[in-house]
């Protein structure tokens, strides 16, 4: 269930009740694809680093470990030792990326899995029965995301059957969450907003699927090479159709203007891969920009990534030491750019649904973006 607490403007300050306990909304889901969050992160840290709702992949976790397995073991929370929510992607997006390895029908998609080439088919009933093995909190509706650009007729069909896919996912998931077996019987769906960059598309699409009473929404497609300027546009344009008694989820993104952007906007969740793939790479987030801890002038720099910052390599370690880190290809230096990227995107989550409950989240955001842009 999704408590609104809060509006400032379209900004939605909110709590969403799961059975693995309550999300503050606005949130940002951190990213562990295959049940792990790249860089040694362990779920001890993510506690650590504030997280509150970890995200892993369904086509991922179904080539490998398997499913099955994992709901053997106890499904993914006794499985990866994580007793908050989780959020499990469809596979859909993973699918559709694999454009020459698949083959789209009404049934569903045909595809060869990337690691070995094997063949797999996976459709709406699939997708909800790996999930449900998973056990994960909310599972998202299996979809397709059709591409950037794409032609007004492509997209129409494509959405239809995107409609006719979420019907028979709802029907799927309510019958898995009857059986005896099933080990989060309480398990929720996500329906998934497509239409490209056609706005009345989008519109449509939120009315029909905002008439099924689903426990959430996502705004899928989008960050797949549109500008920044037609993602907003069409987040202006649709989310004003999407219910507001639920949260609404933004699939996908991204840098922390895009969130402060998309907040603004009406949007409740996040997930993008920015903060830990940037991060191994050596690329850390502060309020006044990005940093390349590979640069030279951080040789002798003795101040940690961030003045004030709380997470644990700003408390305990030196830029200059993090840079020899990376650059001696130690384990060490990842993870704790990793985990500071995290505990960036985290805090300012929580700054905010601060500035919301406040009523200055116009404030909040001009201020947090000025600063970001002024390195």
């Amino acid at each position: 269930m999704y408590e609104l607490l809060k509006k400032d403007g379209m900004a939605k300050r909110g709590t969403f009740h799961t059975v693995h306990g309550p999300i503050q909304t606005p949130v940002f889901m951190n990213v562990g694809t295959a049940a792990a969050i790249k860089g040694g992160v362990s779920t001890n840290d993510l506690k650590e680093i504030k997280c509150q709702v970890q995200l892993s992949n369904t086509y991922h976790l179904h080539v490998r470990t398997g499913d099955v397995t994992i709901k053997k073991l106890g499904g993914l929370h006794k499985f990866m030792v994580w007793d908050r929510p989780i959020l499990t992607d469809s596979g859909g997006f993973q699918v559709f990326s694999l454009a020459a390895l698949r083959k789209i029908k009404e049934e569903g998609v045909y595809f060869s899995s990337h690691i070995d080439g094997h063949k797999i088919f996976m459709g709406p009933e699939e997708s909800m029965q790996i999930q449900s093995n998973l056990s994960s909190t909310i599972a998202m509706a299996f979809d397709e995301c059709p591409p950037i650009p794409a032609t007004r007729k492509y997209v129409i069909d494509s959405v239809d059957r995107t409609t006719r896919w979420l019907e028979r996912c709802r029907k799927e998931l309510n019958h898995l969450n009857t059986l005896e077996s099933t080990i989060n019987n309480r398990q929720m769906l996500f329906g998934i907003n497509q239409g490209g960059v056609y706005d009345d598309i989008r519109i449509e699409h939120a009315k029909v699927i905002g008439d099924m009473n689903l426990d959430g929404y996502a705004i899928g497609g989008l960050a797949v090479g549109e500008s920044h300027d037609e993602m907003y546009r069409i987040l202006e344009s649709t989310v004003p159709y999407m219910p507001e008694n639920k949260p609404t989820y933004l699939m996908g993104v991204g840098t922390p203007e895009n969130i402060l952007e998309a907040v603004e906007r009406g949007v409740d969740f996040f997930d993008c891969v920015y903060p830990t793939r940037n991060g191994r790479h050596g690329h850390v987030y502060t309020n006044h920009g990005k940093m390349n801890i590979y640069n030279a002038k951080f040789e002798l720099d003795e101040r940690p990534i961030e003045e004030g910052c709380g997470c644990e390599a700003c408390k305990s370690y030196s830029r200059s030491y993090i840079r020899h880190l990376m650059k001696a290809k130690e384990m060490l230096g990842m993870r704790l750019c990793v985990m500071h990227n995290l505990y960036f995107y985290n805090t300012m989550m929580e700054e905010i649904r601060d500035a919301i409950e406040n009523g200055k989240y116009k404030t909040y955001k001009k201020a947090k973006i000025e600063g970001m842009n002024s390195n």
